[in-house]
């Protein structure tokens, strides 16, 4: 009896700290807490409902994946995306995209399911850049990349693409709000891209891939 309840306090203990780690990382991610930001375990346990412990939890686990900076007496700050830091996340990512691409070509191209996934992925991109939806197309531009890294079948880039995968939602959060007009940017890059998969043009893709990371690079 007594074991069954310490079991289930751990559960909801763990729950709660997720929920609450779940929720903070979402609105560092979506810019909708920008760096610089000033965060109290109090306002954020009263706005969860949750008590300080699990939004403790949380913030330690922010603090290493470099989101917080934890500090005595102030709370936490969201650590801003430095030129650096922006820099060599993109590096990274033209790294593991180009070579995943490359090795998709060496494959012999896309398959069939990949060229339809696509296909379908342009497609709502289309419908949310008109509809000037940040939100929405976010979700949809990190969906196209990492349609062509898994496409490549190499499952150690995609184990890094995925680690890079909240650092790149809020660059790509921080751009498409500074100017809506970066999503037709991001859109027109993104059909290039789909072209030079679907002809096998490999030079053309790592090229303009880092046309498409510049404009990171110029806007932030």
């Amino acid at each position: 009896m007594h074991a069954s309840n310490f079991s289930g306090m751990g559960s909801n203990a763990e729950v709660a700290a997720e929920r609450a780690y779940t929720a903070t990382k979402s609105r560092i991610i979506s810019g909708d807490l920008p760096g610089g930001s000033l965060l109290s375990e109090v306002a954020v346990s009263a706005e969860l409902g949750l008590s300080r412990t699990p939004v403790h939890e949380a913030f330690l686990r922010l603090e290493a994946e470099q989101l917080l900076d934890l500090q005595p007496r102030r709370g936490a700050v969201v650590r801003p995306m430095t030129p650096s830091e922006t820099s060599d996340v993109l590096s990274m990512r033209h790294a593991i995209e180009v070579a995943a691409a490359a090795q998709l070509f060496g494959k012999g191209g896309l398959g069939e399911q990949t060229r339809a996934d696509l296909d379908a992925n342009l497609a709502r991109q289309r419908v949310l850049a008109d509809a000037q939806d940040v939100d929405g197309f976010t979700v949809v531009d990190d969906e196209f990349h990492l349609l062509v890294v898994r496409a490549s079948g190499n499952p150690i880039a995609v184990h890094f693409y995925e680690q890079l995968r909240a650092r790149q939602q809020r660059l790509r959060n921080l751009l498409l709000r500074i100017d809506p007009a970066n999503l037709r940017s991001s859109l027109d890059h993104h059909e290039q891209l789909a072209t030079c998969l679907r002809d096998g043009a490999a030079d053309r893709y790592s090229a303009l891939l880092q046309t498409h990371f510049d404009l990171y690079q110029g806007a932030l």
